[in-house]
């Protein structure tokens, strides 16, 4: 067990309390305490926004959701040139970001960070490497994605792989990374928390504990019913009663009695408060707040994205100034000047890409009284004027030089190997804004089944149960209504409390919108209006009401599982034309083409009667979190509530009973 200079019997503890020793040395724990919750502070926190724990969760994990906590450790790289490289790792909401490295091909960094896995949460790794030679902006060189699930779970005798990097415009191979990732045991993670915990009270660092250092640990938790049973465990781990236990033993003690009653209620690092005594959640939140790694360098965290964390000094220093920030929720003036949305097929964070001039600009008219009173004196007659005559010129043969610069803008978030025709198809720049998909490239969730609703459109998504709720998270125009956006003539009172769904199509995205519910076509109804941009920018604006001023058309589907259901294509800045393909009177089903826009940004809302759906959870959770969910065109969106007694009475005469 222990000998040597960390011995003190229990005898001595109040003799050295009474001279003050005992306190002092407490005090100075509660310091150190104190400033590993600073550093984690400084390196965890999210711009403008306070991270709630380290692993960055909103409800508590069940045990049949958690996968394990995996240690990720990128070792070297193999590139086709010499620089200075640095790599990051997004997974979820979060990024972190290795060390810069000397001039070379060769890049080593044997970085690691613990990640929590969920089952069916983020599993997919993005691995973006970048040369350092910039001042404000890095250069994004190769990425590659890694689902750690599959790579966790093959049939291999090793936890290194290697893969390729792709240049994320043409998807050329440009180099390799090489990598580790392990599971670590459970109990073997909750010793080794332990064990790092406990060594702040190893005084002398010889791996053994006297009682006077393990009261003083516990003294600093500050959990006073832990404080009556400090003997008890004590002696429980000495179990030759010589006074002093090795680390192990102590280890493996707590991190078994943490099941029955945890002794830390308030974590050391962060300062939050564990509420709830659960073994597995507070094992999570304590681990990744105390990572320090196996003594290979820690990557640094505190990034929602890989472009934030490559950034170069010149960038955050503007970034300091809050000329530009990263962060996601509600934005306004300078927050606004990155649009961060949630892709919900990789679970991950990606900034939406918009010229800064742009940005500028819709923040000048849009966030201010001032911008929106020029638009009140003419400026929208302006617009107006704009939109037509690009709308001209994009249906012009000259128009068509525009695409490549187009493509290689949006490279990264442009996958031309879906469309139907290649880009030597497309004759002016609308036809190739318009362009189809080929069959298949947008499978239909639950084909089968009238009673789920999928997604309109390629987009960002926001849905909320009530009109209130979307005034609440997201519009914040003060004369929102759906009476308002539906017009008189196509507003029941059914839709005044409807479910609102909001499908936002950016430039890049495919711009044909399809049905989300299977229905007759009852009305169509056209409603002149302004052509303001549907960026968030102008929508979590308090000066402009984009969505009832804006040009639109109301189409009324009647349907067996979801009531009427109002499906409203509005335009936008530079979308000259709304386009239906289908005819009043029509059947669809769920998934057909409804129609399309031409070239700019725009959006659909869709308006469900009043308690006729219940829309997938994870799409209402980050919509009450002000933040966009991109989905794709035929992704399930939620489920009729309509009860199996509403269908009606079965027809008893063909009732066939079966043995």
């Amino acid at each position: 067990m222990g000998h040597g200079n960390s011995k003190a019997g229990m005898e001595s503890s109040s003799d050295e309390s009474a001279r003050g020793d005992g306190s002092s040395r407490a005090d100075r724990i509660k310091k150190k305490l104190h400033l590993s919750r600073s550093h984690f502070r400084r390196h965890h926190r999210h711009a403008g926004a306070t991270v709630s724990s380290a692993h960055n969760l909103t409800k508590l994990l069940k045990e049949e959701d958690f996968a394990g906590i995996a240690l990720l450790r990128l070792i070297t790289a193999e590139m086709q040139f010499k620089d200075k490289w640095l790599a990051c790792v997004t997974l979820g909401e979060q990024t972190f970001r290795t060390r810069v490295t000397d001039q070379t091909d060769e890049p080593t960094w044997n970085s690691e960070k613990k990640l929590l896995l969920e089952k069916n949460g983020a599993h997919i790794a993005r691995i973006s490497v970048f040369e350092t030679n910039r001042l404000s902006k890095n250069n994004l060189v190769g990425y590659c994605e890694i689902d750690l699930l599959e790579f966790l779970t093959q049939d291999s005798d090793t936890d290194i792989g290697k893969f390729d990097l792709f240049d994320p415009s043409s998807k050329a191979i440009v180099g390799t990374i090489t990598l580790s990732c392990f599971i670590e045991d459970p109990m073997e993670t909750e010793k080794n928390f332990a064990r790092r915990i406990l060594s702040i009270v190893d005084y002398n660092e010889d791996g053994n504990l006297s009682f006077n250092e393990f009261s003083d640990l516990i003294d600093a938790f500050g959990n006073q019913l832990a404080a009556n049973k400090k003997k008890e465990l004590f002696r429980a781990a000495d179990k030759n009663g010589d006074g002093v236990v090795c680390m192990d033993e102590l280890a493996e003690l707590l991190a078994v009695h943490q099941e029955k009653e945890p002794l830390i209620n308030c974590c050391p690092v962060c300062g939050e408060i564990l509420e709830v005594p659960d073994r597995l959640n507070s094992m999570i939140h304590l681990t990744l707040c105390f990572d320090e790694g196996t003594g290979n360098q820690v990557m640094t965290g505190g990034f929602l994205i890989d472009k934030q964390a490559a950034n170069g000094w010149m960038f955050k220093l503007t970034e300091w100034a809050h000329f530009s920030s990263y962060d996601i929720g509600l934005r306004s003036g300078s927050s606004a000047s990155h649009i961060l949305v949630f892709d919900r097929r990789k679970k991950r964070l990606v900034e939406e890409l918009i010229d800064s001039k742009i940005v500028l600009s819709m923040r000048a008219i849009y966030q201010s009284k001032v911008g929106l009173g020029v638009m009140d004196q003419g400026a929208k007659d302006i617009l107006q004027s704009m939109s037509e005559k690009q709308g001209k010129k994009m249906d012009s043969v000259e128009s068509a030089k525009d695409i490549p610069k187009f493509v290689e803008f949006f490279k990264d978030q442009l996958n031309l190997d879906e469309a139907k025709y290649p880009l030597e198809h497309f004759k002016t720049f609308n036809e190739f804004f318009i362009r189809e998909l080929k069959p298949g490239a947008r499978p239909i969730a639950h084909m089968e089944r009238d009673d789920i609703a999928v997604c309109a459109a390629d987009c960002r998504l926001m849905a909320f149960k009530t009109a209130d709720d979307s005034l609440r998270f997201w519009i914040k125009g003060r004369k929102f209504s759906i009476r308002g956006l539906l017009g008189n003539e196509a507003c029941s009172s059914a839709f005044i409390e409807g479910t609102l769904v909001i499908f936002r199509l950016a430039p890049q995205d495919y711009h044909r919108f399809h049905s989300p519910v299977s229905g007759t076509i009852e009305m169509f109804v056209n409603i002149p209006g302004c052509l303001y941009t549907v960026n968030p920018i102008a929508v979590n604006s308090k000066y402009c009401n984009v969505f009832t001023e804006n040009k639109r058309v109301v189409c009324i589907i009647s349907t067996a599982d979801f009531g009427k259901v109002a499906f409203v294509a509005i335009g936008a800045t530079m979308v000259g034309s709304i386009i239906f393909s289908k005819k009043l009177g029509e059947y669809v089903q769920k998934g057909d083409e409804l129609g399309y826009f031409s070239f700019g940004g725009s959006t659909v809302i869709c308006v469900f009667e009043k308690d006729r759906v219940k829309i997938d959870e994870d799409l209402l959770e980050n919509s009450e979190r002000s933040l966009e969910t991109l989905v794709s065109v035929g992704m399930q969106l939620g489920i009729s509530t309509k009860k199996k007694s509403d269908v009606g009475s079965p027809n008893m005469e063909k009732l066939v009973l079966r043995a």
